[in-house]
């Protein structure tokens, strides 16, 4: 046998082997198993200021009205003061399903100070619904079939996206997923909240 095809055959058996450790990495990781109860999130949530609470009583839902309805209730929280995370995602797209747990309970541990929404995006919507049974949240998300929303926040056509808007409007994205809770965190303080660490 020739050194390259040996050299080949090395290769192959190397590409296969990072893959099946990859595949089983990935499937070691089951966020539906780390979700959060909606009932625990909601006690957690209790006595949050009106605006905030206002959007705790809509947890889960999935909102109609297109970028006009979204665009009001963005407004009426910066007119209240209160900054805004806004998560685009699909329940079809596997790196937005991994961050679900994260956000849950982001948005528990600092949904009193912050507002979180969600854009939920080229999604049937009974697929969204039943992702979201299975995977509750402590907000809703506005439903954003043709990416109206997501564009008119300058989102991008990547998911998941999170954007931070401050209390002023300004606005910082992040495309791709938040792996672990403390990153989320760090920039909601950073760019929702203006604290340095």
């Amino acid at each position: 046998m020739s050194r390259r095809v040996r050299l080949l055959i090395s290769a192959v058996v190397l590409v296969v082997l990072v893959v099946g450790i990859v595949q089983v990495l990935g499937k070691s990781k089951k966020p539906d198993q780390t979700s959060m109860p909606l009932a625990e999130q909601q006690a957690r949530l209790r006595g949050a200021p009106a605006p905030l609470a206002a959007i705790h009583a809509q947890a889960s839902q999935l909102l109609d009205g297109g970028a006009d309805a979204f665009h009001a209730r963005l407004t009426a929280l910066q007119q209240s003061g209160h900054a805004v995370v806004i998560n685009k995602w699909g329940s079809w797209c596997g790196p937005c399903r991994l961050e679900f747990p994260v956000f849950q309970r982001v948005a528990v541990t600092l949904g009193k100070q912050v507002a979180f929404l969600g854009i939920d995006g080229e999604d049937p919507l009974g697929d969204a619904k039943a992702y979201l049974a299975k995977t509750p949240l402590s907000y809703p998300s506005y439903r954003d079939p043709k990416d109206r929303i997501a564009q008119s926040i300058e989102a991008g056509k990547f998911f998941p996206t999170t954007v931070f808007v401050d209390a002023h409007g300004n606005r910082t994205v992040h495309q791709g997923p938040y792996d672990d809770e403390a990153a989320l965190e760090r920039d909601i303080r950073r760019y929702a909240l203006g604290l340095r660490a």
